[in-house]
């Protein structure tokens, strides 16, 4: 009799930025959770707006067929002080929906204080606990790049909520 190996979830985390969009593919299976890849999408100070995106877009595709996640995870819309801001984090953002929705990807997100809130403990910790918290959680031997390390942190709490969501104590809003 042969006994069942256990699920394997497999996620595509994304924090986006034109300039530094952090990504990771994280799998669960069982309880344990383990970074697949991790890195950062990034794009030189001399490359236009529209190009950006572009590479955004055609990065996120590229994972996606490589690794075959079941879902992405993206932070969400955060409180910026300019509107230049919001429009370009918002453009980034739209360029990595875009990729993942035309995949056929169900799509998740987690307001920032809530990702930190989850990692570290603390909706108001900083980008070096949270690198530093990534690291201890996932036994990775060194510190991910800050971007990397925001990503790895929203797909551990799309784990997290997930597994509540099982339980009934939450629910999984897609968008």
């Amino acid at each position: 009799m042969s006994v069942a190996s256990p699920p394997v979830q497999r996620i595509l985390a994304i924090d986006p930025s034109l300039r530094a969009t952090g990504f990771a593919v994280l799998e669960k299976t069982g309880g344990k959770v383990r970074a697949v890849a991790y890195g950062t999408i990034k794009n030189a100070a001399k490359l236009l707006p529209s190009g950006c995106l572009v590479a955004i877009h055609e990065r996120i595709s590229e994972l996606i067929v490589e690794h075959r996640p079941e879902c992405a995870v993206l932070e969400g819309i955060i409180f910026v002080q300019s509107h230049r801001t919001a429009i370009t984090l918002g453009a980034a953002r739209g360029a990595a929906l875009l990729a993942a929705a035309g995949r056929g990807l169900p799509i998740y997100e987690y307001a920032p204080r809530r990702v930190k809130q989850s990692v570290v403990g603390r909706g108001g910790a900083g980008k070096g606990q949270v690198g530093f918290m990534v690291r201890a959680l996932l036994g990775l031997t060194e510190t991910p790049p800050e971007d990397a390390a925001d990503a790895l942190a929203i797909g551990l709490t799309h784990f997290h909520t997930a597994a509540s969501a099982a339980h009934g104590a939450v629910t999984l809003e897609r968008i």
